[in-house]
C-alpha cells in the first residue's frame, strides 16, 4: 500500500513519518496543491490525501481519472470539503472523506482568545504602547461575564466554545439549524439569526461554508448588532460579507472584529506579502482599522490538531482501501 499526501508543510512530516513507521505503509508527500496538473503525480498511489483552500478544479473527468487509476479514495484532511465536487467525486465512484473533528478546541480557543482580546482593548493598548504611550483613558474593558455571546453555528467546535465561555462566566445564547440537547445546561437556544444579532455582545461564527451559510453576515444582519457588538469569524471567510463588514465598521455599526478567515484569503494568506500594495482593497482597509484583529487562518494550527489531522485522514485511507467504512464520509 502507498499513499500520497499534497500540500504537506513542514510541521506534518514527524507526525505522518510516525504514522508510516508503525503502520508499516509508505507515505510519500508534495509541497503542491491537488489540481489537475498536478493530478498525474498520483499514478502509481493507492490512497490520496490533499489540504488545500482553493477549489480542485477542472471538471468531473478529472474524478473519473482517479478512479480509472485505480483510486477508492479522496480524502482531504480538514473539516471544510468545499474545495472538491462531491456530486462528482462521488459519482466517479470515490469516497470523500474529511477530518471533521481533529480538534474543537484548537479553534474554539481561538475564539475566545481573540473575544479577550477585543473586550479588553488589547490590540488598541499594543498600539499605544508601541508608541510609547502609556495612558489608559478611554480604552476601559469590560468583563466576559457582564456579556452576552451569540454562537451561530453550535455543532463541535461552537459547542466546546459555548463550554468555554459559559466557563468564564459570560451568558450564552446559540442559534443553529439543529439543536443539541446535551448544550442547554450551557447555552440558550434563540429561535432566529436575527434574535441572537439583536442581543449578542460578541457574535462568534462556526458554521460550515454552504449554500445556507455564504453571506450569511451581511449589510442588513451588520445593521441589526449592537453599536458596542463585536463579531468574531474562525469559520470561513465567504460566511461575512468583507465589503459589508467594512462599511459597518466604517460607519461604527459594531466596535470591532477579529477575522481568522476572510473573503479570498487564498490569494494572501500562508503567503509573504511584505513590501507589496495588497491588491485586495478590502483587506486593506481592515489592516488600517485599529479595532480589527487579522490572523492568517491559524485557529486549527495546534499541536494536537496538526497530529490528529494526520493521523484520522491516514487512518480513514487504510480502512476504505481494506473495504471498510468510516464515520468520515462526506
Amino acid at each position: 500500500m502507498k499513499i500520497l499526501m499534497y500540500s504537506v508543510r513542514g510541521d506534518e512530516q514527524a507526525a505522518i513519518q510516525a504514522w508510516a513507521a508503525e503502520h508499516e505503509i509508505q507515505v510519500d508527500t508534495n509541497d503542491l496543491e491537488f489540481h489537475p496538473e498536478t493530478a498525474d503525480l498520483v499514478k502509481g498511489y493507492d490512497g490520496l490525501v490533499i489540504q488545500q483552500r482553493s477549489a480542485i478544479g477542472g471538471d468531473a473527468s478529472l474524478y473519473q481519472k482517479l478512479v480509472d487509476g485505480g483510486l477508492k479514495q479522496l480524502t482531504s484532511r480538514t473539516a471544510g470539503v468545499d474545495t472538491i465536487d462531491i456530486p462528482a467525486a462521488k459519482a466517479a465512484g470515490l469516497v470523500v472523506t474529511n477530518v471533521p473533528a481533529y480538534s474543537p478546541n484548537s479553534v474554539a480557543e481561538m475564539a475566545v482568545t481573540q473575544t479577550m482580546r477585543l473586550i479588553r482593548n488589547l490590540e488598541l493598548f499594543d498600539q499605544r504602547v508601541a508608541q510609547q504611550n502609556f495612558q489608559w483613558a478611554g480604552l476601559q474593558a469590560r468583563e466576559i461575564r457582564s456579556l452576552t455571546v451569540g454562537i451561530i453555528g453550535a455543532g463541535r467546535i461552537g459547542g466546546t466554545a459555548a463550554r468555554l465561555f459559559h466557563g468564564l462566566g459570560a451568558r450564552v445564547i446559540a442559534y443553529d439549524v439543529v439543536r443539541h440537547p446535551e448544550l442547554e445546561d450551557v447555552l440558550t437556544y434563540v429561535d432566529t439569526k436575527e434574535d441572537l444579532l439583536r442581543q449578542a455582545d460578541v457574535v462568534d461564527l462556526h458554521v460550515d461554508l454552504n449554500a445556507s451559510s455564504a453571506g450569511l453576515i451581511d449589510a442588513a444582519a451588520l445593521h441589526l448588532m449592537k453599536n458596542d457588538a463585536f463579531i468574531i469569524n474562525a469559520s470561513r471567510g465567504p460566511v461575512v460579507v468583507i465589503s459589508a463588514l467594512v462599511e459597518a465598521l466604517k460607519a461604527g455599526e459594531i466596535a470591532g472584529c477579529a477575522l481568522d478567515t476572510v473573503e479570498g484569503e487564498e490569494a494572501l494568506f500562508n503567503q509573504n506579502h511584505q513590501g507589496e500594495v495588497l491588491q485586495d482593497t478590502n483587506v486593506a482597509q481592515l489592516m488600517q482599522m485599529p479595532n480589527v484583529i487579522i490572523t492568517p487562518h491559524v485557529g486549527f494550527y495546534t499541536n494536537l490538531a496538526v497530529k490528529n489531522m494526520v493521523e484520522i485522514s491516514l487512518n480513514d485511507v487504510v480502512t476504505i482501501l481494506n473495504g471498510g467504512t468510516t464515520g468520515h464520509a462526506c
